[in-house]
């Protein structure tokens, strides 16, 4: 009764409560995707619980219609339709048709959000940082130290920046061992490695990759793209083994790490072979990007379509407002189907290459999802590129994935039916 009143003299400090109701549609009418999900974030920052129509017109937000969210959606450019509480129940009614395939999801609290990213400037930028800041959805910077600290389980969600958790210093030695900013990252990687007690940076990043490993175990929600997702993968099953060559960690790399790679220990990925030559821009052949021709028009990576009322992650994962999505390159583009566990859900693919770009998966209690490309409105962003500016792309498919894992730690969740 307490909660109920509370919740009440929240309500009633936006506005009053009318007999309407706010539908944000999100199918191709919007006008900033982008920012809509900024805005959902934002109430459920003030405990007002959203219902989230899972492919009802672009899987739309339904609201309470309080003068305060009206004035937020107006500032930020977002569009909405004032509907009737009749209209609203209409709705809920055509969504519940059992041959709808529609679903209504709860979204009720506001998940806490780090992002692993180093304190210093990068010569790259990072797309989930950057629509973060441009939806205006808060979050903290964490690194290595704070996660070797124990600091993971004060957070909900965890995005892991552009990074290489193998301690190859993400294999740009043939290109860039000169540049000041290689010099600078490798001088403080090993600073840090030498004052949290590790010998190596490899053996420090397998720290910090074990310990995001139990933090999904526990119950956390992680996030990565481009080479935060093979590398991450590569370096769990590394963990018996030394893959790092003489100019990356002092000592050469075991002879036989190849044969000594645990499977076991990874999310995603399995049966894949390490690309040993330290001049190689690659990892492994996990990576799609061989594959691709490099044409922009033609380089595309499609949607499934999952049932929403008895699929309800997949579909929340995979909303938007086209099922085709345009492709983007990356250190890691997308993974080739055949290094990917049989347990992994595939939300995304380039079905004529063979390749997955968007998937996803259970561990323990907590969940996972790889999304491969480093940047959906730049096709070949490279190293030292400006960053993007989302105000040119509003309603970007491919930032809405993004933004989709955001807003998934908030919902009130059903259990996958089998």
């Amino acid at each position: 009764m307490e909660k109920i009143l509370v919740l009440f003299i929240c309500l009633m400090s936006f506005g009053n409560v009318k007999a309407t109701q706010l539908l944000v549609p999100m199918d191709e009418s919007q006008t900033n995707h982008l920012k809509a999900y900024g805005v959902a974030f934002w109430m459920l920052e003030h405990e007002i619980v959203i219902e989230w129509l899972l492919n009802y017109k672009g899987g739309s937000f339904l609201t309470p219609h309080l003068k305060a969210i009206e004035e937020e959606l107006i500032l930020k450019g977002v569009k909405y339709e004032v509907i009737a509480d009749g209209q609203a129940n209409n709705i809920r009614t055509q969504i519940a048709s059992p041959e709808a395939n529609m679903e209504i999801v709860q979204l009720e609290k506001a998940p806490k959000i780090a992002v692993y990213t180093p304190k210093g400037k990068q010569p790259w930028d990072d797309a989930v940082t950057l629509v973060l800041e441009y939806a205006e959805i808060p979050y903290d910077k964490i690194y290595d130290s704070a996660i070797i600290m124990g600091n993971l389980p004060k957070y909900d969600w965890l995005h892991l920046h552009h990074e290489d958790f193998t301690g190859q210093y993400g294999k740009f030695y043939a290109s860039f061992h000169t540049y000041p900013w290689y010099k600078e990252q490798q001088a403080q990687l090993e600073a840090d490695a030498k004052s949290l007690g590790f010998e190596k940076v490899s053996q420090m990043k397998l720290a910090v990759a074990t310990n995001i490993q139990n933090f999904v175990l526990g119950g956390g929600f992680l996030f990565t793209m481009c080479s935060g997702t093979d590398s991450f993968d590569i370096a769990l099953a590394a963990h018996n083994t030394d893959i790092c060559e003489s100019m990356f960690d002092g000592d050469p790399a075991d002879p036989n790490c190849q044969s000594k790679l645990d499977y076991a220990n990874t999310f995603a990925f399995e049966n894949f072979k390490l690309e040993r030559n330290p001049m190689e821009y690659e990892y492994s052949n996990i990576d799609g990007t061989k594959l691709h021709q490099r044409n922009e028009s033609t380089d595309k990576f499609t949607l499934f379509e999952f049932s929403a009322k008895w699929d309800v992650v997949p579909t929340m994962l995979t909303q938007c407002h086209t099922d085709v999505i345009d492709g983007f390159m990356g250190q890691t583009t997308d993974f080739v189907k055949e290094f990917i566990k049989p347990n992994v859900l595939i939300l995304g693919e380039n079905k004529a290459l063979g390749t997955a770009r968007y998937v996803h998966g259970e561990m323990g209690q907590g969940t996972w999802t790889f999304y491969g490309g480093h940047d959906p409105e730049d096709y070949e962003h490279r190293v030292m590129d400006p960053p993007t500016d989302l105000s040119l792309h509003p309603n970007s498919p491919g930032y809405r994935l993004i933004l989709n894992n955001i807003l998934f730690p908030a919902a009130k969740k059903k259990k996958r039916k089998t």
